[in-house]
């Protein structure tokens, strides 16, 4: 090793930040309803912004699979970092002429595209600088991610709100030109290490031989996403990001909604601070979710994973129904947070995942493709609370859980068919 390589650990560090810059997307909820009390617009043209910007995460991770190999990681994470600070830029000037399409067209579609972007990079890039801790940096680069929310709801959004007056223009702008600021110079430091790269005291596995190894090689990208592995993949990762991002849009307002209910002397301030308190408690659950999730599919196997946080899920949906609007705000907040311990547990297993059944070569283009069940997940999980709050308010709980149990019902099925077995041409 020269001394032209950089630390692997710098490399880490820094795609750790982009994700954090990255991730306050998941503080949408803190937004939620001031967006609609202010611009009285309903609770579900609202929560499209939300939806559209995971949307376009998920299709330009795709697409950003695709182009990394051959534009490399600091071009491809720079320009996400740049569209991702756009979009709130674009976000404000809607905001300023009261346009919704404009937000859908800022926030959504250029915001949620350069989130893609950014995301797919340093997952990629950095799990090749870790062969030998594959799950554990996979884990830590996408915590990064989960913990933008704790950043946005009790430092950036708050701050910005006191000094502005609660100017959302002002605070959209603002937060457009600080995440250009943090994350072009943190996107420009990613790369790829050298093609003949071992960190120190690791020792590469033997390379296969005879059929098996054939078989590997042989695996075209567009064999691997038409598979039957890929797709289980796929529906066991929708179903869990189902359970988790309707609480993700949605759990300031039902919070809000619960302590209102059990003390109507409430201020509007008091419950918009415990909304966020929610948002940044359940952020640390959905970041440490990822790296010890993700750190423990290393022991456990990646399948047997999903299958424990699917299962243990639909027992947390459960107690929901069960206890229905008797709930403590502290059981629901208890509840919240381990649900998104579990969601972040998801994007913690499943780079490895992938690594693990398709291979370093086609990891980029299949890892892209299979998030895009985030944006599925990101259309079905906000718009189904948002249309059930809109048009059955008093049973909107009841119908919220029972429609989150159900989805991750069928994603443990898939998960029980689901083995870490790497994938050849002939299993396909």
């Amino acid at each position: 090793m020269t001394s032209s390589i950089p630390n692997r650990w710098l490399i880490a560090v820094l795609g750790v930040l982009l994700q954090l810059c990255l991730g306050t997307v998941y503080a949408w909820s803190y937004f939620q309803k001031p967006l609609v009390e202010t611009y009285h617009w309903g609770s579900s043209p609202v929560a499209w912004v939300f939806s559209l910007a995971i949307l376009f995460l998920s299709l330009a991770a795709a697409l950003g699979g695709a182009l990394l190999p051959r534009i490399g990681p600091r071009r491809l994470a720079m320009l996400g970092g740049f569209c991702f600070g756009l979009g709130y830029l674009l976000a404000a000037l809607a905001l300023h002429i009261k346009s919704l399409p404009l937000m859908y067209l800022g926030y959504g579609v250029i915001g949620g595209t350069g989130l893609g972007l950014g995301y797919v990079t340093p997952v990629a890039t950095v799990a090749k600088w870790f062969p030998d801790k594959k799950g554990l940096v996979s884990g830590m680069v996408v915590m990064g991610f989960g913990f933008g929310a704790l950043l946005m709801a009790k430092v950036l959004a708050p701050v910005l709100m006191h000094l502005t007056d609660k100017n959302l223009v002002i605070v959209f702008g603002a937060l457009g030109i600080i995440f250009l600021a943090i994350t072009l110079p943190a996107a420009s430091f990613l790369r790829n290490p050298p093609t003949d790269y071992i960190p120190p005291g690791y020792q590469p596995p033997k390379p296969e031989t005879g059929l098996k190894a054939v078989e590997g090689h042989a695996i075209s990208a567009a064999h691997a996403i038409v598979s039957w592995k890929f797709g289980l993949m796929w529906l066991v990762f929708f179903c869990n990001i189902v359970a988790g991002i309707m609480f993700i849009g949605f759990q300031s307002p039902m919070l809000q909604d619960i302590l209102k209910a059990g003390n109507a002397g409430l201020t509007a301030a008091q419950l918009a601070a415990s909304g966020a308190t929610l948002i940044a408690i359940s952020s640390i659950f959905n970041g440490v979710g990822r790296f010890f999730w993700g750190g423990l599919s290393d022991k456990l196997h990646r399948a047997a994973t999903f299958r424990i946080l699917l299962g243990t899920q639909i027992i947390a949906f459960e107690l929901l129904l069960l206890m229905g609007n008797t709930i403590s705000p502290w059981m629901f907040g208890l509840l919240v947070c381990y649900v998104l311990l579990c969601y972040g547990g998801g994007f913690g297993t499943m780079p490895s995942f992938v690594l693990d059944v398709f291979g370093w070569r086609l990891m980029p283009l299949v890892y892209g493709s299979i998030l895009t069940a985030w944006g599925a997940g990101g259309i079905v999980g906000p718009q189904l609370v948002a249309l059930i709050k809109d048009h059955a308010p008093q049973q909107a709980s009841f119908y919220a859980f029972s429609a989150g149990a159900g989805f991750l019902a069928l994603g443990f099925i898939a998960a029980l068919m689901l083995t870490d077995k790497r994938h050849t041409s002939k299993a396909g």
